[in-house]
């Protein structure tokens, strides 16, 4: 398998569908290291340890974390099976951005951000990855986010490991067409 394929595989199974696998993910999203290795055999997706320990490091949006040990592993965000990754209220800049494609961007003026079937809205600290995540599904738009006057309101935020910001919903109001200035 290619990395990504064994990346996408891996965010099926530890973000939306452990089942897939027959695998269980503990209350914080953690499976067991040996069982997933040995039920992607058994399913016709050899992976070694090494090529595993491979494909986390070098995956571009750290989607995956090991525990201290590397006996465990979960993905950072974005799941839809409920986990507690144990993150703490953290105060967000002042801007942060959203990518979307731009057919969906009269719903989200709208409706605002909606988590929908994941456990948070995900933000991004930089136009680059909110324009990359954007244009997974069209062509890209990029809300700017006002989150430090969220923040200032009362919003949490939180911040994944592997430093997506999260919070669990956008008002319309706290959003504007970034515009590059």
């Amino acid at each position: 398998m290619k990395d990504r394929d064994i990346s996408k595989f891996l965010s099926l199974v530890l973000r939306h569908k452990p089942e897939v696998l027959g695998i269980d993910l503990d209350e914080e999203g953690w499976a067991n290291v040996d069982l997933l290795l040995q039920k992607m055999q058994a399913q016709g997706k050899p992976l070694t340890q090494e090529r595993l320990e491979e494909v986390v490091a070098s995956n571009d949006k750290q989607r995956f974390a090991f525990n201290e040990k590397h006996t465990q592993i979960r993905a950072s965000q974005g799941h839809s099976v409920p986990v507690d990754l144990k993150l703490q209220p953290v105060p967000p800049p002042e801007f942060l951005y959203h990518g979307t494609a731009e057919h969906q961007v009269a719903s989200i003026q709208r409706e605002g951000l909606q988590r929908h079937s994941r456990q948070y809205v995900h933000l991004s600290a930089e136009v680059e990855t909110a324009s990359k995540v954007g244009a997974r599904h069209g062509k890209p738009f990029i809300f700017l986010v006002r989150s430090g006057q969220m923040h200032q309101n009362g919003v949490k935020f939180y911040q994944s490991e592997n430093k997506v910001w999260l919070t669990y919903a956008v008002a319309p109001s706290y959003l504007e067409a970034y515009t590059g200035s």
